[in-house]
């Protein structure tokens, strides 16, 4: 294992340089790669090549074999996201029913929250412990698919990465932890943004933005559990992502809607309709990831005891954001009718 005083920036270089590489080799064959098609979820017009995923794994796997794990407990963590991130690519390949995707994800959530949540628990299996366990596995499975819900306009999913991994990676730093891994997704999805920003030439699929909400949750829950960040840190920092895909869908379910079946009512994809399209939609919502990220950040050093006030005062603004975007949805709506 590589660990050094500067590691966290040789890891970022080294996760940057090879998401680089593969980035290349993709694009070289860009013509025999799966492509995402227009479908009623979609808000692209045109073909879009949906492997580009690949390419922040290709920068992030090394760093995870080599550098220091940030989740205790051996390498389980890293055996649950290959697992994850393998049905999440084969359904970008060749289509993988929702209930097999469901069962793995639940499966390694399960195996991860049970080793990071049992580490140093002196009364073993009690039912405290057990309830916990479920409720993180349930929390890291609903991480890992509002990621992908977010993955349709281009640059938010990796602009995401960017800001809360790389957040993770300053907060960890802070408290003196491991950070190699934060900073490795960071810099790996800053190459793939290159080529994800407006008019992307391809975007991450559910083989990487999958992976990411894995990561996302199983490092948060993790960095809780070691006493690197308080439990509202990794909140504040996705909240976004969060909201829109955690109200979204109590709304669709609220009103009867089959969950599997693709639409295009989040409310980015609601706002992207609206006319802002790619460019704007990520504009509104970078806006957002960068101030719930810095807000965290500064939360964490300035005043750590007022962490929830801060995420219920982000709460309140994105709603009424929110509520903003369906009162213009709702006049569009009916001066079309």
């Amino acid at each position: 294992m590589i660990n050094l005083p500067y590691s966290p920036w040789l890891a970022a270089m080294l996760a940057a340089t090879l998401s680089a590489v593969a980035l290349g080799l993709l694009a070289r064959g860009r013509g025999r790669l799966p492509q995402d098609h227009p479908t009623g979820r979609s808000l692209h017009d045109r073909p879009v090549s949906r492997v580009g995923g690949l390419a922040v794994w290709a920068g992030f796997l090394p760093v995870a074999l080599l550098f220091p794990a940030p989740v205790a407990g051996g390498s389980i963590w890293l055996v649950a996201w290959a697992a994850v991130t393998a049905v999440s690519v084969a359904d970008d390949w060749m289509g993988v029913r929702p209930a097999v995707r469901l069962g793995i994800h639940a499966l390694a959530a399960l195996a991860v929250a049970t080793v990071v949540l049992r580490q140093n628990a002196a009364d073993g299996m009690s039912l405290p412990l057990v309830l916990a366990i479920v409720g993180t596995a349930f929390a890291i499975v609903w991480a890992a698919n509002l990621f992908n819900f977010m993955d349709g306009n281009d640059g938010l999913a990796a602009v995401m990465s960017i800001c809360g991994f790389g957040a993770f990676g300053v907060a960890a730093m802070r408290a003196g932890m491991n950070a190699d891994a934060y900073f490795a997704l960071a810099a790996a999805s800053s190459v793939f943004l290159v080529v994800n920003l407006p008019p992307a030439r391809t975007f991450m699929g559910d083989g990487g933005s999958v992976g990411l909400g894995f990561l996302a949750a199983v490092f948060g829950v993790s960095g809780i559990r070691a006493d690197t960040w308080p439990g509202w840190f990794p909140l504040l920092v996705f909240l976004p992502f969060v909201a829109d895909a955690t109200v979204t869908v109590l709304r669709r379910f609220a009103r009867g809607d089959h969950l599997f079946e693709a639409h295009r009512t989040h409310y980015y994809q609601r706002l992207h309709r609206m006319g802002p399209g790619h460019r704007g939609t990520l504009l509104f919502y970078g806006v957002l990831i960068v101030g719930t990220s810095a807000s965290a950040l500064f939360t964490l050093a300035v005043v750590p005891g007022a962490g929830w006030w801060m995420v219920a005062a982000w709460g309140l603004a994105i709603g009424a954001l929110f509520a903003g975007i369906d009162y213009h949805w709702r006049r569009r709506s009916q001066e079309q009718q």
